[in-house]
């Protein structure tokens, strides 16, 4: 007995899951066929299941029920993001995860995978079960119902032949939108850029611009400096998951299209996410804007170089897709660039180059979970 794509997503839906995010798999191909051409379910593909944690939790704070699609292979991918960021705020989140390896038949890469999977959700003090054709409703039942009550990841294994295999025809609700047809090239962008900021004076001009617009901060001193200028419940601190805050940005803004979302970066953060940038591109989030703070160093580890110094990060945004680039490296340019991206259709990019001196600020006081339901009730969430 197997259940088929169409049926797997009017389940789902009836358990009030209404946002997906995903990395491929060929166990749920049909699912992902199904989703992708809904006209109500989202489902946005994304280039690691890191990402689309990310994506989901962002989802959440928006108020949807998510659920991100994963090859049991990217639960490996996963485990930091899970950790750090879903685990540690509390971000309900239903994790279908397919088993390849089961029972010790699949391909050789698939063996060891298939072997730990069920012990690694166990390691994270995910509670888990394992699909079958007849227990969808009930699985997503419990899924649902522990989640919100939980207050965490669940996950659902999901082995071969539970779900029909090809039938659903491939596509996307969108199908057919282009991508942004930028007014503009890279090669408008300035050929150098030399800092005269220090990133505190960069955090402070960007954030002149602000009203209540919601700010994901990227983890590390960017939180501890923008903290240090001025609390807001509608900042989001990451204390974790490094590279995640544009995801988090993402997911919020995909999942509530009328709100305006801010991301404040950095170079470590972005170069650890850049399949981010081609994903913004594509969404096209009308309200987006991505303020990445360059200072070409991890300032959190004793100033280590980053390769941004020597790729320019504005640039590839340009590559990518972004509907406006701009490069800035003075107080004044800096808050009119986002008082601008503010005021226009996006999605924006903002490339702030800023000089490796860091200033003396205290650690956020407040904890995961107390950030999470602050956060959540700013951007209207119940």
């Amino acid at each position: 007995m197997t259940v088929s794509g169409a049926e797997f997503a009017a389940t789902l839906e009836g358990r009030g899951f209404d946002f997906f995010s995903g990395v491929p798999c060929s166990l749920i191909e049909d699912l992902i066929a199904t989703l992708e051409a809904h006209p109500r379910l989202p489902y946005v593909a994304t280039p690691r299941e890191d990402v689309a944690v990310g994506l989901a939790a962002g989802a959440w704070f928006a108020s949807r029920r998510p659920a991100v699609l994963m090859q049991n292979s990217g639960l490996g991918t996963s485990l930091n993001a899970l950790a750090s960021l879903s685990l540690m705020y509390g971000l309900p989140v239903l994790l279908l995860v397919t088993w390849r390896g089961y029972g010790g038949k699949d391909a050789p890469e698939h063996i060891l995978m298939g072997e730990i999977s069920p012990r690694l959700l166990d390691l994270l003090g995910i509670p888990h079960r394992v699909l079958a054709a007849d227990t969808v409703d009930r699985a997503l039942a419990w899924a649902a119902a522990t989640m919100d009550q939980a207050m965490q990841p669940v996950a659902l294994l999901v082995p071969p032949g539970v779900v029909e295999l090809g039938h659903a025809r491939a596509g996307h609700a969108d199908e057919g939108r282009g991508p942004i047809d930028a007014s503009w090239t890279s090669a408008t962008l300035p050929a150098a850029l030399t800092p005269r900021l220090s990133r505190l004076e960069a955090l402070a001009a960007a954030r002149k611009s602000l009203g209540r617009e919601p700010v994901i901060h990227a983890n590390g001193y960017i939180c501890r400096e923008s903290f240090s200028l001025g609390d807001r419940p509608e900042n989001f601190y990451m204390i974790g998951s490094m590279g995640l805050a544009s995801a988090i940005g993402l997911g919020l803004t995909h999942a509530r299209s009328e709100t305006a979302t801010v991301v404040f970066d950095g170079d470590g953060n972005l170069l650890m996410n850049l399949g981010i940038l081609p994903l913004v591109a594509v969404l096209a989030p009308r309200r987006f804007v991505h303020v990445v703070f360059d200072n070409e160093v991890y300032g959190s580890t004793g100033n280590q170089r980053s390769i941004s110094s020597q790729s320019r990060l504005d640039r590839l945004a340009a590559a990518a897709g972004y509907r406006s680039v701009a490069a800035v490296t003075d107080a004044d340019d800096i808050t009119e660039a986002v008082r601008m991206a503010l005021g226009s259709d996006g999605p924006h990019f903002i490339l702030a180059k800023v000089t490796t001196e860091e200033a003396e600020a205290p650690r956020i006081p407040y904890t995961p979970h107390q950030l999470r339901d602050r956060f959540r009730a700013s951007v209207g969430a119940p």
